[in-house]
């Protein structure tokens, strides 16, 4: 059996290993596809992924998950009609020899009052609906930040975490390493899953799902938070910038 080595990241080397033990370090995001390996026989170190048929590795990338569209903005209901007022009942003409119409009725004070507090209640109805229609967007993002930036906060202890295991062991850490637990055992308020590993980019790296019920702009989305190994992070999130804290906005 072929035992091979890996180049931890691109500079260290470590092996030698059999291939299903490669395979198991790449599934754990402990290596990448463009991690460095090599074996007997090979005249240079490759990436990975060019070995991945030899190895009986699968690279086939997850589908990804659609977005739900977004809910339209409120539409107003339809007027009601304007009250009519009933006609006045026209009595038949005596018999007599010139037809004298009887004189028409006027509208009483109760009509009156009542045709005005139909326009009123018209206008408070237009009113509100017009209101509505601008104050329920601008609530939605509001309660949208707010669960976004109490994810980031609940994702700060992860941060220190993942930042003194590197320092450590000079690895980026994974779930159900020593000090941390598995993607759902960080489920809390808007996060469902929290999976730690190392980006393709060699970085070590946090990625959180995001669960708001009714919330098509943040729910299942994720957001990422990127650590280059000297103290700073970056974070970025699939949400529009408007619903994400200033420092994710890209």
């Amino acid at each position: 059996m072929d035992q091979w080595f890996f180049a931890e990241g691109n500079s260290q080397q470590r092996g030698p290993l059999p291939a299903d033990e490669l395979i198991a370090l790449y599934r754990s995001s402990r290596i990448g596809r463009d991690t460095l390996v090599w074996r007997d026989g090979m005249v240079q170190w490759q990436p990975l992924e060019t070995v991945a048929a030899e190895i009986g590795l699968d690279l086939t990338p997850a589908a990804e998950t659609l977005a739900a569209p977004a809910p339209g903005p409120a539409v107003p209901p339809s007027l009601p009609a304007a009250a009519v007022a009933p006609s006045a009942p026209v009595h038949p003409a005596t018999p007599t020899p010139i037809t004298v119409p009887p004189p028409r009725k006027g509208l009483s004070g109760c009509a009156i009052v009542g045709i005005v507090a139909a326009v009123i209640v018209v206008l408070v109805l237009i009113v509100g609906a017009v209101l509505a229609a601008i104050a329920l967007p601008v609530y939605q993002e509001y309660v949208a930040r707010s669960k976004a930036s109490d994810a980031l906060a609940t994702l700060a202890p992860i941060k220190v975490a993942v930042a003194g295991f590197h320092i450590e062991h000079g690895r980026c850490p994974v779930n159900d390493d020593e000090g941390f637990q598995p993607a759902e055992g960080y489920a809390d308020g808007a996060i469902s899953t929290v999976r730690i590993g190392r980006f393709n980019n060699g970085h070590c790296g946090v990625e959180a799902q995001l669960t708001v019920p009714g919330n098509a702009a943040l729910d299942g989305k994720l957001l990422w938070l990127d650590y280059n190994g000297a103290d700073h992070w970056e974070c970025s999130g699939e949400p529009d910038d408007k619903y994400l804290p200033q420092e994710c906005r890209g």
